[in-house]
Formats: structure tokens, C-alpha cells, sequence
């Protein structure tokens, strides 16, 4: 199938399917004439990559996590596990730098409306 039947088929934009390939994430064969062609089992691997891009891991994790697909074996399955390990504790150090972010502007949310309510009683008194 060309590019663009693949698109329609995964719900991926064309130029996000160019991406993969670029980065290695999608291989096709070409025709003579340059043009893309992908195989029924491009869909499914299209679906795989959108799974793992919806699960927060970048383009050159993904890359990495590949071998346990294209080549399964134990050594590729521990290995790929412990890049989602490592790629899970790195979200999980995000998640809570973004809380204290959020506490300290709470905090500060907190000190504002403070200073609006000693506005609105020395304006009434």
C-alpha cells in the first residue's frame, strides 16, 4: 500500500508517517519511481509506535525499544523493560517536580487572595 492509504488506514498524518520512517521507527520498500510502499503489517506496527508516543517516550526511546519487537528474545524483552523502567521513573521525577511547581503556586494563590481580602476590608472599614 502507498503512504497515503496507510495514513487513512492508522488515523496518522502523512508527514508523521514520513517522520518514522526518518527515524527508523517505519521502513517501506520504494517502486521504481520512488514511491513508498508498506505492507499490511505496517498498520499494526503504526499502532504500536502511537502507543508507545501516547505512553510519554520519545522518538529515539522508541527506536530502543524496538529490537523486542523486530527481533523478540529474552536479552531484547529485559532490555526493553528496563528502558520503560528508567523511562517511567524519569516521568515519575517529573510528575513530582510538576506537583511542588503546582504546591508553590498554591501557595502563592494562597498569599494573593489574602492580599485581596485585607484590600476589600480596608476599603470597607
Amino acid at each position: 500500500m502507498r503512504i497515503g492509504e496507510l495514513a487513512t488506514r492508522t488515523g496518522v498524518s502523512v508527514r508523521s508517517l514520513r517522520y518514522y520512517e526518518e527515524q527508523g521507527l517505519l521502513t517501506s520498500t520504494r517502486s521504481p519511481s520512488g514511491q513508498r510502499h508498506f505492507t499490511d503489517a505496517d498498520v499494526e506496527r503504526v499502532a504500536f509506535v502511537q502507543r508507545l508516543y501516547a505512553a510519554g517516550l520519545s522518538s529515539r526511546t522508541i527506536t530502543e525499544l524496538l529490537p523486542c519487537v523486530d527481533a523478540p528474545s529474552e536479552h531484547n524483552s529485559e532490555a526493553a523493560m528496563e528502558r520503560m523502567e528508567q523511562e517511567r521513573d524519569r516521568l515519575t521525577g517529573h510528575i513530582a517536580e510538576l506537583v511542588r511547581t503546582r504546591d508553590a503556586l498554591d501557595g502563592l494563590m494562597a498569599t494573593a487572595r489574602a492580599y485581596q481580602e485585607s484590600l476589600r476590608s480596608d476599603a470597607s472599614a
